[in-house]
């Protein structure tokens, strides 16, 4: 059994190894702490049997990365833990194809159990929270096309929200301008904008309250 766990904090990386070791004691782990090497990661690993998927690391502007990561690797259940711990956002998170959300302030005996849950094929949300739909229509048709970029576009985008330029994003990527610009091209036709700016303002939606994406100078 694979299981990916993707946080930027080492100490609560070390603690999910545990849980998940106490659950499933032959999983093999592998870590990511940051969206791009989470990006690797599931390139690497796609027949997972499990991702841990934390909603704050660097990169992550929100659900963008759960909804992008369940559009490449649909096979793949998903695990939201996070310090967030709001019900819309857990409801949020389900209805974005999250097969659970846990908060990182459960105990390591709740987190086992969890995840016991979800590899037996439910959907795990903490006791006090009951699961519903909160997706807006606008929203789900967002997520879906934030789907359909390809793993190279969705990088360009995570950079895009960093408020690179696209000379900056090509010499991060080791690309010419003239590629970046042709996924630019791609990504604002994929989520119906028609311009930089829209596309921030378009992905800031599924952004957490607090956490919406820088906009580029220029």
């Amino acid at each position: 059994m694979e299981i990916l766990i993707a946080d930027d904090h080492p100490l609560f990386r070390d603690a999910l190894k545990r849980a998940v070791t106490r659950a499933m004691p032959d999983a093999q782990l592998v870590e990511a702490d940051s969206v791009s090497g989470l990006l690797d990661m599931a390139a690497a690993h796609p027949d997972a049997d499990l991702l841990l998927l934390d909603l704050n690391m660097p990169g992550a502007h929100g659900f963008n990365a759960l909804v992008h990561i369940r559009g490449q690797y649909p096979q793949v259940p998903v695990v939201v833990v996070s310090a967030r711990e709001e019900a819309a956002t857990m409801r949020q998170a389900i209805a974005f194809g999250a097969s659970g959300f846990i908060p990182k302030s459960a105990s390591l005996e709740v987190i086992s159990d969890a995840l016991a849950q979800v590899m037996d094929g439910q959907v795990w949300l903490p006791p006090d929270v009951e699961a519903g739909e909160t997706s807006s229509p606008d929203d789900a048709d967002l997520a879906a096309r934030i789907a359909e970029l390809t793993p190279q576009q969705f990088r360009v985008l995570l950079m895009l929200g960093e408020g690179l330029l696209n000379k900056q994003i090509a010499w991060e990527l080791g690309v010419s301008e003239a590629t970046i610009k042709a996924h630019m091209t791609a990504i604002m036709r994929k989520l119906g904008a028609s311009n930089r700016t829209q596309v921030l303002v378009l992905t800031g939606r599924l952004a957490l309250e607090g956490g919406t994406p820088s906009m580029p100078a220029g």
